[in-house]
């Protein structure tokens, strides 16, 4: 049985939460499968990533350093990719179903003549077969699939599985042969990345999310949103109205067409709950809607609702968290 082969994300010189959701999925099917996997990371200087990677429980990491990496290009990371897969013993490819891993693995899958199962939420054997299962139609059916091809690569949606515990037990690392001429690195040109910077916790990786739709009615209002989640160390978030709507920026965008998000508190205000953004949230732990409408979809999927206007009820729960807050 081959091994498995793990894509690590890596953003601003940090391992991503989405690869150790990836590692817990690995983890997962190795134990089915009783093999092992490596854990593979591409960059420029990798020094200090390599030491978060090496105790993710891999067999073995290895790393391809070469000037031009750290942009995450697929054209220069997938031919790579292709090169360790077919010199090693590898069977399965994993990434993160991150921006990355939705622009590298299907480029990959077509170098190496694989099936892939993208944006998968659950793994299971049976009768010597891997089932994927992955999410169709904004969430509401769930496929279980197989692939049939001698590879298989796979994306995992990071909110369907925990984030792997570093061990104890560190792993060896492996410096492996960067197959491409430096003419072919710099065939692309890679001219910026223009970055929302923001204090906030990153979207997708917050604990707490207090997102807005087109209720909130203007851009200004918004400040309502921001003002509760600042209170609460969480991330800003809003529905595709909403940013169509011009009052927020796409960044912010949670949705089956924007970021998956499963944080531990998600509070929607001012939104119906629409079912392609219900499919972008809808795996938080404890989900909180303030509506003034009771008969608003988002109801159906909240813990705890609130039928109340959102100009009096949201500055009414952010003054009563600051008293218990202090």
């Amino acid at each position: 049985m081959g091994k498995i082969l793990i894509i690590a994300q890596i953003l601003d010189g940090q391992v991503k939460k989405s690869t150790n959701s990836a590692v817990t999925f690995a983890a997962r099917l190795a134990s089915f499968l009783g093999t092992t996997y490596s854990i593979m990371a591409l960059g420029d200087n990798l020094d200090a990533q390599t030491g978060d990677l090496i105790r993710l429980g891999a067999d073995k990491v290895l790393t391809a350093e070469s000037q031009g990496l750290d942009q995450a290009i697929a054209e220069h990371w997938s031919p790579i990719i292709e090169y360790v897969v077919r010199n090693g013993p590898y069977k399965f490819i994993v990434g993160p179903s991150s921006s990355t891993g939705k622009d590298t693995l299907p480029r990959l899958s077509y170098r190496l003549e694989a099936g892939m199962a993208s944006d998968v939420v659950g793994v299971s054997f049976e009768s010597g077969k891997v089932n994927y299962v992955r999410p169709m139609y904004a969430g509401n059916v769930n496929a279980t699939v197989q692939i049939v091809t001698d590879i298989e690569v796979v994306s995992v949606r990071q909110t369907a599985f925990d984030a792997f515990e570093p061990v104890e037990k560190i792993s060896p690392v492996e410096k492996v042969h960067v197959p491409l001429p430096p003419e072919v690195l710099g065939r692309i040109k890679f001219d910026g990345f223009e970055k929302s910077i923001s204090e906030r916790p990153d979207l997708t990786e917050a604990n707490v999310v207090v997102s807005g739709g087109r209720g909130l009615k203007s851009t200004e209002n918004f400040k309502l949103i921001e003002a509760l989640a600042d209170l609460l160390g969480g991330a800003v978030g809003a529905t595709r109205s909403a940013v169509d709507a011009g009052y927020i920026n796409n960044d912010f965008q949670v949705g089956q067409t924007g970021k998956i998000v499963a944080p531990d508190l998600y509070i929607a205000v001012g939104l119906s709950g629409a079912v392609q953004h219900v499919a972008g949230m809808k795996s938080s732990k404890v989900i909180v809607a303030i509506n003034k409408d009771e008969e608003a979809p988002i109801f159906q999927v909240s813990d705890y609702g609130l039928v109340a206007d959102l100009f009096k009820a949201v500055p009414q729960m952010t003054q009563e968290i600051k008293k218990v807050t202090g």
